[in-house]
């Protein structure tokens, strides 16, 4: 089976055709599918849709059991948290619904960590991190693009000269470069390639 252009997230099964693995969706498996848009919803209370997956939490004044339904309890109501509750060994603990959150200093509501900062993100060497609220994402250097290209994904230059995304002058050459582009002005004129007389 020959897929051309690839199953990000998922597995070739017949001439383009990609089975994606639980959490994503597209012709080529590149999406994430937002579990928290679908019917039957798969939350009582909040759904928090993250990359391939989802995260239930609960309002104020309950608790999250473990099939993702959510149980009154008058001990999270008084410990009043942002995204409900658990209780281990009968004490009762504030959750996050991602691993990206942690709790702030008050026990009670939740604070982002950027993984970008700390260095607990994990991109490859041509990617930059992007933080976002509860998690974060690898994402091409400036000057690139994701393609794909002999069986995998990878951030490849733009030519600017050619898509015509450059800002040379009128009367300059675009020459590419790696993740940019230079100007030259043209034979006759003088100058820096963006302002040329």
């Amino acid at each position: 089976a020959t897929c051309r252009h690839g199953c990000k997230y998922g597995e070739c099964m017949g001439p383009n055709k990609c089975k994606c693995f639980p959490g994503f969706t597209g012709k080529t498996c590149n999406q994430d599918l937002n579990e928290c848009g679908l019917k039957p919803r798969p939350c009582e209370h909040r759904c928090m849709n993250t990359h391939g997956s989802y995260k239930c939490y609960c309002l104020n004044g309950y608790m999250l059991m473990p099939d993702g339904t959510c149980a009154s309890s008058s001990t999270c109501a008084m410990v009043n948290c942002q995204y409900g509750c658990e209780e281990v060994k009968g004490e009762v603990q504030c959750l996050c619904p991602s691993g990206g959150l942690q709790l702030g200093p008050n026990g009670r509501t939740c604070i982002d960590i950027d993984e970008c900062s700390t260095g607990k993100a994990l991109c490859s060497y041509n990617r930059r991190c992007v933080n976002t609220f509860g998690s974060y994402y690898c994402k091409c250097h400036l000057g690139y693009e994701l393609k794909y290209i002999s069986g995998h994904y990878d951030c490849v230059d733009v030519n600017e000269c050619v898509t015509n995304t450059h800002s040379c002058n009128l009367h300059a050459e675009c020459l590419n470069t790696e993740g940019s582009f230079r100007c030259r002005c043209k034979q006759g004129y003088r100058g820096t390639g963006f302002d040329c007389a």
